[in-house]
């Protein structure tokens, strides 16, 4: 049925329309107590097997929703109804911006994926905080806030611009997420090299500290999938060193070739970052690698082309404890998360594995044995 009405609608509206028009249904739908009951109880199910703990929380399940989807923290209860485990706000920068020009949105149908060079467009972090300090949750989940550059803010400046986030948002985030790996803000990328991550990663820390008394607010960073191998381990170690909580791999790709593309060159041709199925293998290859140097001292969170339950099992496997999922629920519709789940549910009975959490890394571990 979504699939059809995928086609007969959103397919003809311009992305970044239907992508509002969808989250004003989903917003809509968790203000109706009847309804909003009725849509929990099909689309998200729990299932006990899956219960996790990771980053001292304990969540029903691995599967959130990535950053991007709610930028502004307003539909937090309307993601969770659909079934996601956890769900990352933002990324919010220090100051409000209106993010790149439009049309800065793309799908390629015929790849499963999406372009876009959003640019952080977002309220900025004193009127996210404020929402979420008023915010009565309907439904029990866990929150993360993804944090970035404000774009005018000069490179030397960024730690600054990236405490005075940290300072309104920590307190009300259950983690917090250090974005450096997005390219569509000029210069952000430099920030993941390890002479600049390291004085930020510190810096946000001490903010976090500073700012929340009595609860220590866990510390992740985003990474590219475009770093070379060696940058990849450079991170892992300063991650470690650090005492980091979690690395999220990854975020979206500038690559285009050796992709396998399918869509017509007029789109694969627009610049921004690409997400989806065609940046599956990367970003798998990125975990697994990641969790090869860090093994479970910190947690690994798997994203980018997760379309499936096996897909989020393979994640698993190499070596992340959370996945999250974005442009897939744009093409799968609101049983996506239902469907990884029960996937996940069956994968994990049949496996030789008692818990979730015994299946973490379990591929890369034979791997590198």
């Amino acid at each position: 049925m979504y699939k059809f009405f995928f086609r007969l609608v959103f397919k003809r509206m311009d992305p970044e329309q239907a992508h509002y028009l969808a989250f004003r249904w989903i917003r809509l739908a968790a203000r109706i107590p009847v309804l909003r009951t009725f849509v929990a109880a099909v689309l998200a199910p729990r299932y006990k097997e899956l219960r996790t703990e990771a980053l001292g929380l304990r969540m029903h399940g691995p599967f959130g929703l990535a950053a991007g989807f709610d930028k502004n923290a307003v539909a937090i209860d309307g993601m969770s109804m659909l079934g996601f485990d956890h769900i990352e706000i933002g990324t919010v920068t220090g100051e409000p911006q209106p993010g790149n020009p439009r049309k800065r949105l793309f799908r390629l149908v015929a790849d499963r994926a999406l372009i876009n060079r959003m640019g952080f467009n977002n309220e900025g972090s004193a009127a996210v905080a404020a929402r979420l300090a008023a915010r009565r949750p309907v439904f029990r989940t866990t929150v993360g806030v993804n944090i970035g550059k404000t774009k005018v803010v000069p490179e030397a400046e960024a730690a600054g611009d990236y405490v005075k986030s940290t300072e309104r948002l920590a307190a009300h985030a259950d983690y917090l997420v250090v974005n450096v790996s997005s390219p569509n803000t000029p210069g952000l990328r430099n920030l993941q090299a390890t002479e600049a991550l390291r004085p930020l990663l510190s810096a946000v820390r001490e903010a976090a500290d500073r700012t929340v008394a009595g609860r220590r607010v866990p510390l992740l960073v985003k990474i590219a999938p475009d770093l070379a191998d060696e940058d990849v381990d450079a991170v892992a170690d300063l991650a470690v060193e650090l005492g980091l909580d979690g690395i999220i791999a990854t975020n979206t790709t500038i690559a285009r070739d050796g992709l396998g593309l399918k869509s017509s060159p007029s789109l694969t041709g627009e610049t921004g970052g690409l997400s989806g199925a065609p940046l599956k293998a990367r970003s798998l290859e990125v975990l697994a690698r990641l969790y090869a140097r860090v093994g479970d001292r910190i947690t690994l969170v798997g994203v980018g082309g997760v379309e499936n339950a096996e897909d989020a099992w393979q994640r698993i496997l190499a070596g992340a404890t959370l996945v999250q999922g974005y442009s897939a629920f744009i093409y799968e519709g609101p049983f996506y998360a239902r469907a990884i789940h029960k996937g996940l549910a069956a994968r994990l009975a049949a496996s030789p594995y008692a818990t979730l959490a015994e299946a973490v890394g379990a591929e890369t571990r034979k791997a590198t044995a």
